[in-house]
């Protein structure tokens, strides 16, 4: 038990220390990477050259990296059996995001120049294509018996991610409203596969390279599952509504570009006079800068943007009944506990 006078254990923390227990193992195998793509890696993880310390503002917060970690200890492993799991989920989420800013024609992360702007697009998709080649090589050579089963997980996720990232591009050119308007359920599973299933993984790869059975393993990844719906309804509310000083991007933007995210969707099944308008108004094609401060607008009075502090706090509460199963290191447990609503609530 904590001490009185012990300093509290917060989620900053938690993604700190993890963070440090990882980082000399994932620079190694961003070494391992033609020069390169070593270059533009460094530079998508936001360090400044493949040794050198975090860019301020422009590093992530290693949150997979920590669900790996936690993972491993919550069934009772030390910290040190997940780094490979933690290495190859890095470096399959860095190859996500340089191939998503591509496709999605995005600019900026984290305050600076995407990858493809920097270096160009086929230099950032080459340099994904070996991030993803790397991370399956990292878990083939981790020690331990669970390399088969790791292996499967990593296969299943990947599967899952390239699935959820094909409906999101293809509800583009689906209609706002209708019979072929995109609903609020096939949002969800979009959602789970394109963000829920690498946090799935890194939780249960993390359990499974620390000897866990399948029972605990596949709790823990359901976890990071709903975790992971949780966090895109979070990231879609900051996505309309978010400040540009925290968010690196303009406000409404994904209004503007058009994007169906679950505020939109929600308010438009609403019905009502704000919905009715909303629909008018998204039919009516490209927003304007007014246009989309109306929509904005719309969105809330509909209730949009209070449905999806809802759907996140929702799922929230379904991965913290997920590790009501898992027991072996209550503290972990609590550590992940901690973690979670960090992960969720920036943008509610």
């Amino acid at each position: 038990m904590t001490s009185p006078t012990a300093s509290p254990v917060t989620a900053p923390r938690i993604l700190a220390r993890c963070r440090a227990l990882v980082r000399p193992a994932l620079s190694r195998a961003v070494r391992q990477l033609h020069p390169w793509h070593a270059e533009i890696t460094a530079f998508s993880l936001g360090w400044d050259g493949v040794d050198g310390d975090d860019v301020p503002g422009a590093h992530g917060k290693g949150v997979r990296q920590a669900l790996a970690v936690l993972g491993a200890e919550a069934v009772g492993a030390e910290a040190r059996d997940a780094v490979p799991g933690a290495v190859a989920v890095e470096l399959i989420h860095t190859f996500s995001l340089l191939h998503d800013d591509i496709m999605d024609g995005d600019e900026t992360r984290r305050r600076r120049a995407t990858a493809w702007k920097a270096y160009g697009t086929g230099p950032a998709v080459l340099a994904g294509d070996a991030l993803f080649a790397q991370a399956v090589r990292t878990l083939t050579d981790a020690p331990g018996r669970q390399c088969a089963p790791a292996l499967r997980l990593l296969a299943g996720t990947l599967t899952d991610l390239v699935h959820g990232q094909a409906d999101d591009l293809l509800f583009e050119s689906r209609p706002w409203t209708g019979p072929d308007a995109v609903r609020a359920q096939e949002y969800r599973l979009m959602a789970e596969r394109k963000t829920g299933a690498l946090l799935g993984c890194a939780a249960g790869l993390g359990a499974l390279l620390g000897g866990a059975g399948r029972t605990e393993a596949d709790a823990l990844a359901a976890a990071g599952r709903h975790l992971g719906v949780a966090f895109q309804a979070a990231d879609d509310v900051l996505g309309i509504w978010g400040d540009p000083a925290v968010t690196g991007k303009p406000v409404h933007g994904d209004l503007g570009r058009g994007k169906k995210t679950f505020p939109v969707l929600a308010a438009l099944a609403a019905g009502g006079p704000a919905a009715t308008e909303l629909a008018a108004l998204l039919r009516g094609g490209p927003l304007d800068e007014e246009s989309v401060r109306r929509a904005a607008a719309l969105v809330e009075e509909a209730g949009g943007r209070a449905a999806a502090t809802a759907e996140a706090h929702g799922h929230l509460e379904r991965a913290r009944a997920c590790l009501e199963s898992v027991s072996s290191a209550p503290d972990a447990v609590e550590e992940m506990l901690t973690l979670f609503p960090y992960i969720v609530d920036r943008a509610l």
